[in-house]
């Protein structure tokens, strides 16, 4: 420390000692800079890493949400069957069976023009018993309607499975006989229309009772789907969030220069000037009571104190 100040008083001005304190007013503003960005980066990961599973946890509910949707469509559809068009068709049921009785088959139908603006979205009524063998459930479809069979209380269900095509998300609800009316066709052969067992057979689909889970309704759909919609929410947060932090740093680096770098360097050049004898340079303006104006004051009592003493000197020796 001592040799830097011999060296200054030494060196003429605008020598290697300015440099030297350029080069450490510059490592301020660096050290400042690493300091900021590291805090920022901190809290931009911490951030990232919340609003990610936030984000994902919002797009699964809104995937199955919407997937509700169109069981909901589909249910309505099915009653109205129920009501409408089964009435409608029965007297045709002696010349031949029309598939647009099965309330199962205009859910499916309706589902199947659903698609057209939701292709990623599938939909099925699986049965362990149908008429239809279309309509047989696959392993995993029987376990969840086993499960509803055994939690009666139970309305709806969804969960994540392992595909070829990779993971699917799914949504499922149980199928209840609720209407007397679905036991004309499912519940003893003798009882079904003669023109239903030429179609379909008299070894599936029968023996159903009233209040009983026959089947699901089940809607998948790939799980990239909520991934996918979750990663497009994040990555537009997170350019939002950079660009705020490239603005932060902006106007800090702006502030730092105004009020602590540009006055650093103002009492750096006067220390160097008073240093090498100069006693002409004003003295440092002081309007506020923050830190580099309290070492302002301090600078400039110090330079008083200089002069005073310099000029008791020069009397001395005169």
């Amino acid at each position: 420390m001592l040799n830097s100040e011999v060296m200054e008083l030494t060196v003429p001005a605008g020598g290697a000692s300015l440099v030297s304190r350029k080069m450490n007013v510059m490592g301020i503003t660096t050290k400042f800079n690493l300091i900021l960005i590291g805090v920022l980066g901190l809290g931009f990961a911490v951030f990232s890493a919340m609003t990610h599973r936030a984000l994902y946890d919002n797009a699964y509910r809104e995937v199955v949400a919407q997937a509700g949707l169109m069981m909901d469509s589909s249910m309505a559809l099915r009653s109205y069957t129920e009501r409408e068009i089964r009435p409608l068709l029965k007297p045709q049921l002696t010349v031949a069976f029309p598939p647009q009785i099965v309330p199962a088959y205009a859910a499916t139908q309706s589902f199947m023009q659903l698609r057209k603006n939701n292709p990623e979205y599938s939909y099925k009524e699986a049965s362990t018993n149908p008429t239809n063998p279309r309509d047989r459930a696959l392993d995993w479809e029987a376990d969840i309607i086993r499960m509803f069979r055994n939690k009666p209380d139970l309305e709806e269900f969804s969960g994540m499975r392992d595909t070829p095509g990779g993971q699917a998300l799914y949504l499922a609800r149980p199928i209840r006989v609720t209407d007397e009316g679905c036991l004309a066709c499912h519940g003893l052969p003798s009882a079904a229309p003669a023109t239903m067992i030429e179609r379909y057979g008299n070894d599936n689909g029968f023996g159903w009772e009233m209040g009983k889970v026959v089947g699901a309704q089940i809607v998948s759909v790939p799980a990239d789907v909520p991934i996918a919609k979750a990663q497009s929410i994040s990555q537009l947060l997170m350019v939002m969030l950079a660009a705020i932090c490239g603005v932060i740093i902006l106007l800090a680096n702006v502030l730092l220069r105004v009020f602590v770098t540009r006055p650093i360097q103002r009492m750096s050049q006067t220390a160097n000037e008073v240093s090498q004898g100069n006693m002409e340079v004003p003295e440092f303006e002081t309007n506020g009571k923050d830190e580099l104006s309290v070492l302002a004051k301090s600078f400039n009592r110090m330079r008083r104190s200089l002069d005073k003493a310099m000029a008791m000197l020069d009397s001395e020796r005169s």
